[in-house]
């Protein structure tokens, strides 16, 4: 049986997050089976709260080809080691297509329900789908979230949720929907690290008010 478009989307996110997550990991000075472990938790980690929430089986318990995808991700990192390394931005890369491309598939897998949720369910599970991963990847690595720190991240999925409803409207080609939903996650993600657009902080917030006192006396 051929896999559809989705299935790709899904295999070559998969192997994009795993090799994220991996990366991390390497620089860590994770051993090989802890490495793997992290790419793994990277992979599916989205995928899988996504599925509990929606009261359905884990998606790679399913299928074994996602541990599979992983551990071609592991061998990619080892055998490009030192081609990985020189490039300095090979992390954000790789992060930023597995973002993309999982947030369709969260999209994807929530239409595709018999249960008939409203589209703003599907837009969350995409971001979940897409950014979760990223947040138990950081956890197991003792780091901050990226989600929590740093340019946007988690908004981008909720960006490429609202470009796929909106062509939706517009083509019938489903499969140009999946494109642009993707691409506008991708691109808007790179603007925003591009130029460090982000959301204002708290502590920042707090500062202007604190200053704003200053000026009054």
């Amino acid at each position: 049986m051929m896999p559809s478009f989705v299935d790709i989307l899904e295999y070559i996110g998969t192997f994009a997050f795993a090799i994220s997550g991996i990366r991390l990991a390497s620089r860590k000075d994770f051993d090989i089976f802890g490495a793997y472990v992290v790419g793994i938790a990277t992979a599916i980690g989205g995928g899988t709260i996504r599925d509990l929430l929606l009261d359905t089986t884990p998606f790679w318990l399913m299928k074994s080809s996602y541990l599979v995808w992983s551990a071609i991700a592991l061998f990619f990192v080892i055998i490009f080691k030192k081609h990985l390394i020189r490039l300095n931005n090979t992390f954000f890369i790789f992060d930023t297509i597995g973002l993309a491309l999982f947030t369709v598939v969260g999209i994807e897998k929530t239409t595709m329900m018999e249960t008939h949720y409203p589209f703003w369910v599907a837009i969350i599970m995409g971001a979940i789908t897409g950014a979760a991963g990223g947040v138990i990847r950081d956890i197991l690595i003792n780091e901050i979230p990226l989600i929590f720190r740093k340019e946007i991240y988690a908004l981008a999925c909720v960006i490429g949720g609202l470009f796929y409803y909106i062509s939706l409207q517009i083509f019938d080609n489903l499969i140009i929907v999946q494109i642009i939903s993707a691409a506008s996650v991708f691109l808007t993600r790179l603007i925003a690290v591009a130029f460090h657009v982000g959301l204002p902080h708290i502590r920042t917030l707090e500062h202007e008010e604190e200053s704003s006192r200053r000026k009054m006396m």
